[in-house]
């Protein structure tokens, strides 16, 4: 049984299996209408439990319509349904999940929650966020980068702004994918630890930069985040864009990254906060592929996980 925990937990030769498979299955669809299946129905007659503790748009829309895409069904739960961890364990939820469906995502706040559905299901777990890592997002990044630019190992990524889940699943990707990356952002905002020793053990340390102009020079790859969570109170909002108003990512800033440097954001954004409109809205912007392709690099994770 495969689950998708995270990209550093998960081999590097799978992780580009899954994203030539994704691309495979993007241009199998190319011109169809958004409701046409797949030619392949993989998932035909499998039932998929897609679990948000987290508020979603992209994660559950695609996950959703990728299944159906493939032929399988979705039970769509929110935590207040199903109620993790108060009242029945997590380990018995797992149990008990493991025999309706055929395979789990869930998109919740604790790791450590992700990691217990996992040990006790019996069926595959797939990682759709976690205040830690957001592997699904960053599988969707690689192929839109290599969709546009070709292969992604060896460039140089640099990300302004907080070093957080997104981040820490970037750097994951660097030391899997065999990029190099810079974080350029406040040091109270600096990535986990953890994160930056796994890709200086794959031999592609992550480089941090105080000066935003300095880090993105030679920049293939240009990345941000929102700066503020929906969950966080707004005495936190107004200090972290006091942090991070200086890693803006604007137009002079992309100035400095080479002229056919892309720009991509996981979304929602709030513009003219971490990116302006003008780098959204302009000629390095991929924001909507790389919305897009949350779909098919998920569909590929999902066939992996059930060998189909």
């Amino acid at each position: 049984m495969k689950h998708f925990l995270d990209i550093h937990t998960t081999d590097a030769a799978d992780l580009r299996a899954m994203i030539d498979n994704a691309r495979a299955m993007k241009q199998a669809r190319d011109g169809l209408p958004k409701g046409t299946p797949d030619a392949e129905q993989p998932l035909a007659n499998r039932m998929v439990a897609l679990i948000f503790e987290k508020p979603s748009t992209r994660t559950r829309i695609s996950f959703d319509v990728g299944v159906r895409q493939m032929g399988g069904q979705t039970m769509v739960l929110s935590g207040a349904d199903m109620q993790l961890g108060h009242g029945e364990t997590i380990a018995d939820t797992a149990r008990v999940l493991s025999r309706y469906v055929d395979l789990i995502m869930i998109r919740t706040f604790e790791e450590q929650t992700l990691l217990e559905m996992a040990e006790y299901a019996d069926v595959p777990v797939i990682n759709g966020l976690t205040n830690r890592t957001h592997p699904c997002q960053i599988m969707a990044d690689v192929l839109t980068y290599e969709e546009h630019r070709g292969p992604i190992a060896g460039k140089k990524v640099v990300w302004s702004g907080d070093g957080n889940n997104v981040f820490a699943s970037f750097a994951h990707a660097a030391g899997q994918f065999g990029f190099d990356l810079t974080f350029t952002g406040p040091e109270p905002l600096d990535p986990e630890k953890a994160c930056l020793d796994f890709a200086a053990a794959q031999g592609h340390p992550v480089t941090i930069e105080r000066n935003p102009e300095k880090a993105v020079e030679g920049a293939d790859l240009v990345v941000t985040d929102t700066w503020v969570s929906m969950h966080d109170p707004q005495s936190a909002r107004e200090r972290r864009h006091n942090q991070l108003r200086g890693y803006q990512v604007n137009e002079q800033l992309m100035s400095h990254a080479k002229p056919d440097a892309l720009f991509m954001h996981c979304l929602p954004a709030h513009r003219d906060d971490e990116a302006t409109s003008a780098v959204m809205d302009g000629p390095h912007s991929v924001i909507f592929d790389e919305a897009e392709n949350r779909l098919h690099a998920q569909k590929a994770v999902l066939r992996w996980c059930l060998g189909v």
